[in-house]
């Protein structure tokens, strides 16, 4: 699969690092970005690490490509900074990005879709969290609402292991999201854009050697198997999957590119969260699924710089 290239002298921000948990992965997402403009034509593409100096930074760019994980790059933040300056980026806008952040508002966005979503609870600050999970059964896995890449979560069995886990998750967050544990397996389907419209690519199934899809098991290579396309699931249910994700996404308002993840127990998918700014790391599941679909990581690149509006 093919995409034109366009306007090869325009100069691009590739925005990454930052100042978020995920620091470090954003750094190596952007630099693989980077390697595949420069591969593609855009001579004019730069590495911008993002700091509070980020306006100053971005005078005389022309488009960003967004590549920063977690706090102010998935959230909302950097893309109201482009809007103010009026610098077309890659990927969802503020609204989007805002609520997706956000696992809670998320659910509650779903909540009227056909989309499969876990029982759950959401606890504030100075709740007590044992008394919000009454109607929860264990094992529970306890997150911070607005985090990725596994940072602060636990998986409990017991009350007296929550509170000790909502601790950890609150270094993060202030707000935390209980959900019930599905014992199945990890999924991940990527949506894209063509003509304005969005598609699923295949579905990846993840089956990890440790005991949850955690930190070590996303970013350490020979700990988890990418199976794609998913072989766990039925016919049926792979398609459900798949609607589930495209609705999901515009559900949210998602535009431009999109990560969507489910556990799958009985052959049945359960949302777990939507990524508006998916990994691009050497073993990050967009590439894989994309690959699948025969977009190779190059034209992956171009297909979400395409959703800045460079090449239209």
């Amino acid at each position: 699969m093919q995409y034109t290239i366009q306007n090869k002298d325009a100069k691009i921000a590739v925005l990454c690092g930052g100042m978020s948990s995920e620091r470090e992965i954003s750094l190596r997402s952007g630099k693989n970005c980077l390697g595949a403009l420069h591969r593609l034509g855009y001579k004019n593409a730069e590495i911008v690490d993002v700091t509070p100096n980020v306006m100053n930074d971005l005078k005389g760019f022309e488009y960003a490509y967004n590549t920063l994980h977690g706090k102010y790059g998935e959230d909302g933040c950097i893309q109201g900074v482009l809007e103010i300056m009026k610098i077309p980026y890659t990927g969802c806008g503020v609204m989007a990005s805002a609520i997706c952040m956000n696992k809670e508002f998320t659910k509650r966005v779903l909540k009227n879709t056909n989309v499969n979503l876990i029982k759950s609870a959401y606890v504030l600050p100075n709740e007590d969290p044992v008394k919000k999970v009454q109607d929860l059964e264990y094992p529970l896995m306890v997150k911070p609402v607005s985090e990725g890449s596994s940072y602060g979560m636990s998986k409990v069995i017991c009350d007296g292991e929550l509170y000790d886990a909502v601790k950890e998750a609150r270094k993060y967050n202030n707000e935390v999201l209980i959900e019930e544990f599905i014992d199945g397996f990890f999924v991940t389907v990527g949506v894209l854009e063509k003509d304005d419209k969005a598609f699923a690519t295949e579905i990846l199934e993840i089956r990890t050697k440790t005991d949850w899809y955690d930190f070590d098991a996303k970013y350490t290579k020979g700990l988890s198997e990418f199976i794609v396309p998913a072989t766990g699931l039925s016919k049926e249910a792979s398609e459900i999957t798949k609607q589930m994700a495209v609705e999901a996404h515009n559900a949210c308002g998602c535009s431009g590119v999109s990560r969507v993840d489910f556990m799958v127990k009985d052959d049945k998918p359960y949302f777990l969260e939507i990524n508006t700014n998916p990994g691009m790391t050497d073993t990050s599941d967009l590439p894989a699924q994309a690959k699948a679909c025969g977009i190779d990581y190059d034209n992956l690149v171009l297909m979400i710089l395409n959703s800045a509006g460079l090449n239209k």
